[in-house]
């Protein structure tokens, strides 16, 4: 576990690059094993999740050539098999679950360690998936502590509607449907920025999908895929990471790659805690002292609110974000987590940072800005972004913070410290870095 001391009363300011969109990279590494055609995947960034399927995937057979200096992998999964495959799936990263339908559709019949479960967020079921794998030709049993999942020839087209717009169960469905017997219809579907390069990445490859970056998909299946290079998307959740980060110290960020496009819903939610974030073509740009100064609602006695949803509604990983800003929002703010029942649990370490909330239950709060932040020592939880909310707090407290545990944001960001570093942060590593 890497620990860090953050000194804060610095002001960041520079231009950042965003890394490439690792909810998009990891489906897309997983869709290349629907085909025995090449497949390039440019933009990849290097992150632990992203290591871990590369693993996996080799210990299954694939060649695969990663230039992480060009950020460029290329996979092809002729030789794939299931000889020294060993049932254990990397769970411990939830996306590791996007293999299920692509190594069905290669292999009929796979059997995994029955270790499905949930993460620091809360429980996060596999029943929509599971289901939704039965409505389409597959059989699910559990025996002797594993799970045994089989198709016959290939998947069978349907109609579908799940009652909730899951990411993981959204790709998964796409990456059998393209390759299955016929038209089969997604009601409800998920279309975060990640899925739509999924699909583009799919269409590539000679996949037939309509409605993308909408809630209804229709796929139609085709026997076999053919190879393609695709380049994963800017990640909206980074550039958003360091918007607020600068605002958050008083400096000026620019971030380029920035898709406008995604923003628009992200900016008003800014806006509503005094930040203004504009845009220079595909350049994000936050100006130095922001005011701070929270949007009046037409209705006086309306306390300002954030609430995070599956997209396009507010995305749920930027609420930590504007937790954090709203620590200097001159006025309450309230924030309602509408996905995941354990993500506002982490908020207890602002309380060492003289931060005033209150934890309403367990999906929302509400946040009296604005507040003198002191340095403290902080436990980092198992989620990115929170993590970062905790390092944006340190950053402007004055004094030194200790932050134990920062390791989960290798997940998403690579060289996150460095990055940080070259725009003006003061930190040091207690122990070996990561």
């Amino acid at each position: 576990m890497s620990d860090i001391r953050i000194i804060g009363g610095n002001s960041l300011n520079g231009t950042i690059t965003p890394s490439g969109n690792k909810n998009a990279a990891l489906p897309m590494l997983c869709a290349t094993v629907l085909t025995d055609e090449t497949v390039v995947l440019e933009n990849v960034p290097d992150i632990s999740d992203i290591n871990k399927i590369v693993a996996l995937l080799a210990q299954l057979g694939s060649k695969i050539n990663w230039n992480k200096e060009s950020q460029t992998i290329t996979i092809n999964n002729k030789n794939l098999s299931l000889d020294r495959f060993d049932g254990k799936i990397p769970f411990g990263m939830r996306a590791s679950l996007l293999l299920l339908s692509p190594l069905l559709y290669r292999f009929k019949t796979i059997i995994i360690d029955n270790q499905v479960g949930g993460c620091t967020l809360g429980i996060r079921d596999f029943d929509p998936y599971i289901n939704m794998l039965k409505d389409l030709g597959g059989t699910v049993t559990k025996k002797d502590g594993q799970i045994v999942m089989s198709i016959e020839q290939t998947f069978k087209p349907n109609q579908l509607w799940p009652n909730y717009a899951s990411v993981t169960s959204t790709e998964n469905i796409i990456m059998a449907a393209v390759v299955a017997d016929g038209e089969t219809t997604l009601m409800n579907a998920a279309s975060e920025p990640h899925v739509q390069d999924l699909c583009h990445m799919l269409v590539s490859m000679g996949a037939e999908i309509d409605g993308i970056g909408s809630s209804k998909l229709i796929v139609s299946g085709k026997h076999s895929l053919s190879g393609a290079t695709a380049r994963v998307s800017s990640d909206h959740q980074e550039i958003a990471t360091f918007l607020a980060l600068g605002a958050m110290t008083n400096g000026r960020i620019a971030v380029e790659d920035a898709l406008p496009e995604h923003f628009p819903l992200i900016i008003s939610e800014f806006k509503k805690l005094g930040v203004a974030i504009t845009f220079d073509g595909n350049t994000a740009i936050v100006e130095k002292n922001q005011s701070f100064e929270p949007e009046k609602p037409f209705t006086e006695n309306y306390i300002p609110r954030i609430e995070a949803a599956p997209w396009p509604y507010f995305p749920v990983d930027i609420l930590p974000l504007m937790i954090a800003l709203s620590l200097k929002t001159k006025g309450p703010t309230r924030f309602w987590n509408k996905v995941y029942e354990g993500g506002m649990f982490w908020v207890t370490e602002f309380l060492k940072m003289n931060v005033r909330l209150e934890i309403m239950d367990p999906h929302r709060i509400i946040v009296l800005g604005p507040t003198e932040i002191k340095a403290a020592n902080l436990q980092c939880p198992g989620i990115i972004r929170a993590t970062v909310a905790l390092m944006m707090a340190a950053m402007a407290a004055e004094g030194t913070s200790t932050l134990q545990n920062i390791d989960t944001i290798y997940r998403a960001h690579p060289n996150f410290i460095e990055n940080l570093e070259s725009i003006g942060a003061n930190i040091e590593y207690i122990d070996t870095p990561h």
